[in-house]
């Protein structure tokens, strides 16, 4: 079903951790006092989180119950610990401002946040794969932290995962590796795609462009001269 897989023979990703265009990672305490200033929430009659359906996730996760919630396009997974009386952690299928209207319609970038406790478990990774098995894709931001591209890069095994150039609201497919070089780039994103899709058909939908560099620089400048 799923129609790519994601080899990596030109990085070493194991030899250079430090290449990774590292996200700002927040203090433990600072994460535990978000988490629990919500879970206050979802128990708060009233509130806009109270109550929240709940969605079905397959992994083992003995007293996690998983509450949704969608919001201007954006959505919200919130694991909630019933055991502990406490929330895991949550993450957000977000819309990105450098997407055009189109590609909005296709793509979501992701932002997750768990407590230590609850840190390489696999719950992120069962959030993400609920998402990608609905037929739906993701695509990286400018920065990701190191768990995070380990896990995009363990769900690339799964799912099919191509690199692309992102700028001016434009994708460009650059295939399935990229030298270090570019994968330094901050236009340089990963996209995952979700069951049922393939890079020939996200390509129509979301009108990549493919082919040299140097053709398309030239293509876009006629473009904005038309």
């Amino acid at each position: 079903m799923h129609a790519l897989s994601a080899p990596f023979p030109f990085f070493s990703f194991a030899l250079r951790p430090l290449a990774l265009r590292i996200d700002v990672l927040l203090p433990p305490a600072e994460v535990e006092r978000e988490l629990e200033m919500l879970y206050r929430r979802l128990k708060r009659p009233g509130d806009l989180l109270y109550d929240l359906p709940t969605i079905e996730i397959d992994a083992p996760f003995p007293g996690l119950v998983f509450r949704y919630r969608e919001s201007d396009g954006e959505y919200y997974v919130y694991a909630e610990d019933t055991l502990r009386g406490r929330l895991a952690g949550y993450t957000v299928f977000k819309r990105m401002v450098e997407l055009n209207r189109r590609q909005d319609r296709y793509l979501r970038s992701t932002h997750s946040k768990y407590a230590t406790a609850y840190q390489r478990r696999g719950i992120a990774s069962a959030v993400y794969r609920w998402w990608l098995d609905a037929g739906r894709c993701l695509i990286s931001g400018a920065r990701q932290s190191a768990g995070a591209h380990a896990l995009w890069r363990k769900l690339g095994n799964s799912y099919g995962l191509i690199f692309v150039d992102l700028r001016e609201k434009r994708l460009r497919h650059l295939g399935n590796d990229v030298s270090e070089r570019v994968f330094g780039e901050l236009q340089t994103r990963m996209i995952l795609t979700g069951a049922t899709w393939d890079v020939a058909r996200l390509c129509k939908m979301v009108e990549m462009e493919t082919g040299p560099m140097e053709e398309l620089v030239e293509a876009r400048a006629m473009r904005r001269l038309g």
